[in-house]
């Protein structure tokens, strides 16, 4: 749960901060100003009454003269003194018997002897005491000298003066010091509220600027204020502002033109975070499962569909970094079957980091009916034809055998005519026959049984014999005759029938053929190479095409179909194999099929 915290505004962090400092500054000098003034007053005090007892000290020397008949005189002498000074002046015997008092009774007052600065002085030292008088009923400040004669001392002067006075005075500069005290304070105040404003007013400016910018008005701008700092700040939060703007405006912009691409492809696009939630989904993809983008987006992506093989490719996609494809089929609308090519690959973040997966699918229905369509057709027309052709085929046989007996030559060639174009019509019909065979094998997943090798090749040699031995071409075999392979043993048969019948054709008279047969690293590559008028480069990524020819001249000629090279390559792609190539003009062709052992 998230906890709301009042906080105070930046003006009730400085202002009363200002005003405490002065507060305290204030009573600080206040403080030690009074205590400074009372001391520097007690200190005048003190030197003025010791000035004053050191003249009544040698006064009462001169006066007495070691005569004690003359201390009658000396209470007279004290009050002419204090009248005229307005200091308290004080006789005291060493017996601590007041002989003289300016202020008050000698005869009622009590005997001093007790007194700390009558103590001292009667040591022959100054004598400083500040105490209570019940004499005067008030403090006093009392200073006390000896009176010496003849190396005695005969009597005790002392000179007094009221600390009351004293303090009164303090209480006096006090009072003008706390007015003074109060005017600065209110005069501080009025400053601190000023100085705190002047700093408030454009930072809250700017915090209202900086609302602005977080409520989405990237177009508003920042007050620039006097001070260097904050307008530095402003400035910077305003250029700030400009950027971010551009930047919005890109990002708005990019990301419009993405969904306009998105939503027209016709290909169904999604992405999935790592978590297999569907972060977005476009219509064609929504469309092929029966729901709205709306309805899937956020929704975990096998929810889209219960089909196993496909939410087993949505496995495969999300655990491996490597691109997935596949072909696969799932139920549309209407109960009609819908064929998916699906093709996924990873999403990376900017640090590299793997954040999802993007998967694409086709819709090759349309492709993979008219392919279907093409095959059958394909089928189909090589049936119908084959039948009436096989017919006329073995009309004109029966016509030549009559031919030949009546001795009727130019018939006879004719015939011959018609009987070639007829087999070349023949093969035509059975290598697409063939070919259809082969394109519906394709893709199927069949286990083959294991068969020797040798037997293979050399029954496809013997099949080529009347041609080998018209032309006197020599083939040779090198095929180890304990070598066996997981193969369909016709195809592969076959395979080497059109390639070594390709061989023999292309050969000129005499010539040789070399057919070898090895085992490399789990595979069996089946290599038949002639000396032959050979090809230029130019041909050699054309040939595997239907009805191809290097030659038309003189394929017309050999009476080839075109679609030799074709088959062989369907049933090395059937075998997942492989096949190549290698050609030199007139001086021969190779070609290698390449198929798994296992």
């Amino acid at each position: 749960m998230e906890i709301m915290i009042k906080k105070k505004r930046l003006f009730w962090h400085i202002f009363p901060s200002f005003l405490v400092i002065v507060v305290l500054s204030l009573s600080a000098v206040t403080f030690f100003s009074t205590r400074y003034f009372r001391g520097f007053f007690l200190e005048n005090s003190e030197k003025e009454l010791t000035i004053r007892a050191k003249l009544l000290q040698r006064q009462f020397t001169c006066l007495l003269g070691g005569d004690l008949e003359k201390f009658h005189d000396v209470n007279q002498s004290c009050r002419e003194i204090g009248e005229n000074t307005g200091t308290r002046v004080t006789v005291i015997l060493p017996s601590g018997v007041v002989v003289g008092d300016s202020q008050g009774a000698v005869m009622e007052m009590e005997n001093h002897l007790g007194r700390p600065e009558i103590m001292e002085a009667l040591k022959r030292k100054k004598g400083v005491s500040i105490r209570y008088s019940s004499t005067l009923d008030q403090d006093m400040m009392y200073i006390a000298l000896p009176v010496i004669h003849d190396g005695g001392v005969i009597a005790v002067v002392r000179t007094s003066v009221s600390v009351s006075a004293i303090d009164n005075e303090i209480k006096s500069v006090g009072h003008n010091v706390l007015i003074a005290f109060f005017l600065t304070i209110l005069a501080a105040a009025v400053i601190s509220l000023y100085t705190t404003r002047r700093i408030t007013r454009p930072v809250e400016e700017m915090r209202k600027g900086a609302a602005e910018f977080a409520r989405g008005n990237l177009n508003a701008r920042l007050v620039v204020p006097d001070s260097e700092e904050l307008s530095k700040l402003a400035v910077t939060m305003n250029r700030m502002a400009e950027n971010l703007d551009e930047k919005i405006k890109a990002v708005n912009s990019r990301s419009m033109e993405l969904e306009a691409v998105h939503s027209s492809m016709e290909e169904g696009v999604i992405a999935v975070d790592g978590n297999e939630k569907i972060i977005t989904i476009n219509d064609a993809a929504a469309a092929a499962f029966g729901f709205s983008p709306s309805e899937l987006k956020t929704g975990n992506i096998l929810e889209l569909s219960r089909n196993l093989e496909l939410q087993s490719f949505f496995q495969r996609a999300m655990g491996t970094h490597d691109p997935v494809e596949d072909d696969i089929t799932i139920s549309g609308e209407g109960g009609d079957d819908l064929i998916l090519n699906i093709h996924s690959t990873a999403l990376y973040d900017a640090g590299g980091r793997r954040m999802g997966t993007l998967i694409i699918f086709h819709d090759i229905t349309r492709i993979r009916r008219l392919e279907q369509m093409h095959k059958d057709f394909a089928a189909n027309v090589s049936h119908e034809l084959r039948t009436p052709l096989t017919t006329i085929k073995g009309f004109i046989e029966t016509l030549q055998t009559m031919t030949a007996h009546n001795g009727v030559a130019e018939t006879e060639r004719f015939l011959k005519i018609i009987e070639k174009n007829v087999t070349r019509m023949i093969e035509l019909i059975r290598d697409l026959l063939a070919l259809a065979k082969l394109e519906r094998l394709q893709g199927l997943d069949i286990s083959f049984d294991r068969h020797n090798v040798a037997p293979l090749i050399q029954g496809a040699v013997h099949t080529c014999h009347p041609a080998i031995r018209e032309k006197n071409i020599t083939v040779t075999i090198d095929c180890p005759r304990d070598l066996s392979a997981a193969v369909d043993p016709v195809l592969i048969e076959q395979a080497v029938i059109n390639l070594v019948d390709n061989a023999v054709k292309y050969s000129s008279s005499d010539q040789s053929v070399e057919i070898k047969v090895k085992e490399d690293r789990g595979c069996i590559n089946i290599t038949i190479e002639d000396q032959g008028c050979g090809m230029g480069r130019e041909h050699l990524s054309k040939i595997f095409n239907r009805f191809y020819r290097v030659d038309r001249a003189r394929s017309r000629e050999e009476g080839g179909t075109g679609l030799g090279l074709a088959i062989v390559k369907h049933i090395v792609q059937y075998h997942h194999g492989t096949i190549h190539v290698r050609s030199i003009k007139d001086r021969g062709t190779a070609f290698t099929i390449t198929i798994p052992e296992k």
